[in-house]
């Protein structure tokens, strides 16, 4: 079942600045932020996790919602992602944006997930990375830096993608301080 017209209509809202006139006019300027540092939100069982986690070399940030039609497409390529380079130091996570947690239980139902998701009804997390689309994407190094910013999901980008996101993991990239 689709969300109602409403909640979409809040998150639209929230992603593209309808309802926040500051925040549209800041992401017009450049994204709100360029580092993760801290960021935690909770998980499916409503425990607190970070994004980034020290063990990992780069994470591959995901936010999604369950409208999202590319989505669904995104999901079995990150499911294969967190398979083969998760054991190389790739993590990834993807942070939902619905309003209602049951749409997103609905769409985790139909297309599960092998990797973390959190959740983030309030969307504060797409605001302060100026996300403008579904789903969109970061590549955030071990020191939480920003690498790359991706909207939307085709399958013919996804070699460049797992191209870009091989050569975060590559010895000699950034490692996390000490």
């Amino acid at each position: 079942m689709s969300p109602s017209p409403l909640s979409r209509r809040r998150l639209v809202a929230l992603l593209f600045g309808g309802a926040l006139p500051a925040w549209q006019a800041h992401a017009a300027i450049a994204p709100a932020d360029t580092r993760f540092g801290g960021l935690a939100l909770p998980d499916g069982e409503g425990r607190l996790q970070t994004v980034l986690h020290d063990a990992a070399r780069a994470t591959w940030v995901d936010f999604w919602a369950s409208w999202c039609t590319p989505c669904r497409q995104s999901f079995p390529w990150m499911n294969t992602l967190h398979d083969t380079l998760g054991p190389q130091g790739l993590r990834i996570v993807g942070i939902n944006l619905d309003h209602r947690r049951a749409d997103a239980d609905r769409f985790l139902a139909a297309h599960p997930a092998r990797f973390l998701n959190l959740f983030d009804p309030a969307a504060d997390s797409a605001r302060r990375f100026a996300i403008r689309g579904m789903p969109s994407s970061l590549l955030v190094s071990a020191r939480g830096e920003v690498l790359l910013q991706h909207t939307g999901f085709r399958p013919s980008e996804a070699p460049a993608l797992e191209a870009r996101i091989r050569s975060a993991l590559a010895p000699g990239a950034a490692t996390p301080p000490r």
